[in-house]
C-alpha cells in the first residue's frame, strides 16, 4: 500500500474470536487486517466470478423495518461504524455490485461504492482497489424483471459509474427506452419470465472483466442467486435489535420469494466471526468447499 494510504478504520479493531478459513488466494494488505482482524483471502471459483453477499439481520432474521423512511439495513445496525466500515470494505473489492432494482427506488439517494458508506477511509480503499487492479469503482448491477429503473437515483448522475441493467424479454424494451444519463446504462437481456443469475455472472465475467461480485440485496435478489447456488460466501453482521412482524405489517427476512424443502437446502458453514460491541460479524462459506 502507498505511504499514508493506510485505514483508520471504525475508532477500534475487530475482536476475532474465530478464523478457521484455509484459503490460499489473494489477502488483505497487513495494514486492513490490523483493523479487520483476518486475512480474507479471495477464493478462485472455477467458471465463474467469486460471489460474496453482505446483509446486518435482526436477532430475529429480518433485515428491515419496511417502514417508509426507515427501509435500509442501517436502521437494523443502528448506523453502527464497523458495519458501515466493513461494508466499504466489501465494496473496495468487488469489481462488481448486484441487487434488486427495489432497494434502487428504496435508496434513490445511495451510491455503492466504498468512499460513500465510509468517506473517512476513502483514500485507503481507492489504494486498495489500485492495488488489486479494480476500476476505481464497482460496476453497478441491477436485476429487474420489468425494466422499471430509477433514472433520477442518483447513481446517474455520476459519469463516472457504469449501470447494467439484467432483465427479462418483457423489461428490455422499456429499460432501453429510458432517458440518457451522465452515467453508462447497458441493459442484458436473461431470460424470458426470470433473469438467468448464471447467465448474468458469465456476461459480468466475459463482457466487463469482473472477478468478484458482492450482492447488497434486496432477499429476492440474494434468494436467485442462493438457489442457483451461485453464492461463495455471506458475510452476516448480527444485531442485537428485534424487529418482528404482524398481518398487515410484513417484514422480509433473509431470503425471500423461494421455499427450499426439509430434504433439499442449501447449507452453509462458518468460517469466522468477529465482534464490535454489541454486534457480531459472521462469514459463512456456501457448498461446503475448504475455506
Amino acid at each position: 500500500m502507498p505511504a499514508g494510504a493506510a485505514p483508520r478504520g471504525p475508532g477500534t479493531p475487530f475482536v476475532r474470536l474465530f478464523d478457521d478459513s484455509l484459503e490460499s488466494g489473494p489477502a488483505l494488505p497487513a495494514s486492513f487486517q490490523e483493523v479487520y482482524g483476518s486475512p480474507w483471502h479471495l477464493p478462485r471459483p472455477a467458471g465463474r466470478p467469486y460471489v460474496y453477499a453482505n446483509f446486518v439481520v435482526a436477532r430475529d432474521g429480518r433485515v428491515s423495518f419496511a417502514e417508509l423512511g426507515h427501509m435500509s439495513g442501517g436502521d437494523v445496525s443502528e448506523f453502527d461504524e464497523h458495519d458501515r466500515w466493513l461494508m466499504a470494505l466489501l465494496r473496495a473489492r468487488a469489481d462488481a455490485i448486484v441487487m434488486g432494482d427495489n432497494t434502487l427506488r428504496v435508496e434513490p439517494e445511495h451510491v455503492w461504492t466504498a468512499e460513500f458508506i465510509f468517506p473517512p477511509d476513502a483514500e485507503s480503499f481507492a489504494a486498495l482497489r489500485l492495488l488489486e487492479r479494480r476500476d476505481s469503482a464497482p460496476l453497478q448491477v441491477f436485476l429487474s424483471l420489468e425494466g422499471d429503473i430509477e433514472v433520477g437515483a442518483e447513481i446517474f448522475s455520476h459519469a463516472d459509474l457504469r449501470v447494467v441493467v439484467a432483465t427479462t424479454t418483457r423489461g428490455a424494451a422499456r429499460a432501453r427506452s429510458l432517458p440518457p444519463t451522465p452515467a453508462r446504462v447497458h441493459v442484458l437481456e436473461l431470460g424470458e419470465e426470470a433473469v438467468d443469475v448464471r447467465a448474468l455472472l458469465s456476461a459480468l465475467r466475459d463482457s466487463y472483466g469482473v472477478a468478484t461480485v458482492l450482492c447488497e440485496g434486496g432477499p429476492r435478489a440474494y434468494a436467485s442467486l442462493v438457489a442457483a447456488g451461485c453464492v461463495d460466501d455471506e458475510f452476516l453482521t448480527l444485531s442485537p435489535v428485534v424487529i418482528g412482524a404482524a398481518p398487515g405489517s410484513p417484514r422480509p427476512s433473509l431470503i425471500e420469494g423461494v421455499a427450499f424443502s426439509a430434504g433439499d437446502h442449501p447449507r452453509s458453514r462458518p468460517l469466522s466471526l468477529h465482534r464490535a460491541g454489541d454486534l457480531l460479524f459472521l462469514r459463512s462459506r456456501y457448498g461446503g468447499g475448504k475455506g
